[in-house]
């Protein structure tokens, strides 16, 4: 993938890392502005795809899809073969597919990396940045990612933890949680010129007897 098509060339500003908003797609792209960490669309998911993620969660064995590779009919075939009950989940199938689309288009690559998990725990608890340009991570079900705006982030604190570091979060109140459908693009600390300033975030804990379907994608 270009290094243009990220905008990784760019200086990095010295203004505060903030979060853009918004319930259009448009807001998307306003990753590629030097100051924002997070660029999240609210949304809610329609009847067919709540239908398909249902027949995920109500399946005997936990869901674990990964692939790399072009977005498209290639990736449509083998979620219709990997997902449970695919005749109930055509509608969520496009909509992932739908989704590395965009990932392929906004970011100008022919591939992209997908995961796609049904999990009963916190894949990773504890707060952290990515060392990677960008992710886009949406919730079918359960709790949303878990992410802490600039003011609130002790960067001291963050990699493996030892009795000398100084805790990561300083305001327990400014934790931000992402909503069931939010479509949330997340730099990370191998975008250039934001080595220092990824989005720290988390997996949030689930509570017992609760399930969990997350996505994730990358350009690659």
């Amino acid at each position: 993938m270009p290094s243009s098509a990220l905008n990784l060339n760019a200086p990095r500003s010295r203004t505060t890392p903030r979060h853009a908003e918004g319930e259009e797609i448009s807001i998307l792209p306003r990753i590629f502005e030097e100051e924002v960490n997070i660029a999240i669309m609210r949304r809610r998911l329609s009847p067919g795809v709540e239908a398909g993620v249902t027949a995920q969660l109500q399946a005997e064995r936990a869901l674990s899809f990964a692939w790399l590779g072009p977005a498209g009919d290639a990736l449509r075939a083998e979620l219709s073969q990997h997902l449970h009950a695919p005749d109930a989940c055509s509608e969520l199938i496009e909509d992932i597919v739908t989704l590395a689309d965009a990932m392929a288009y906004l970011f100008d690559t022919d591939t992209v990396g997908l995961r796609l998990r049904r999990m009963d725990g916190a894949m990773c608890p504890r707060f952290h940045c990515d060392n990677l340009p960008v992710r886009l991570v949406t919730t079918y079900h359960g709790p949303g990612s878990e992410w802490l705006p600039e003011r609130a982030v002790n960067r001291h604190g963050l990699g493996a933890p030892t009795p000398e570091k100084p805790e990561i979060v300083t305001d327990p109140g400014a934790v931000q949680r992402l909503e069931v459908g939010d479509l949330a693009l997340l730099k990370g600390s191998g975008w250039i010129g934001n080595e220092a300033h990824g989005l720290v975030h988390r997996s949030p804990s689930v509570p017992a007897g609760q399930q969990r379907l997350l996505l994730t994608l990358d350009p690659a």
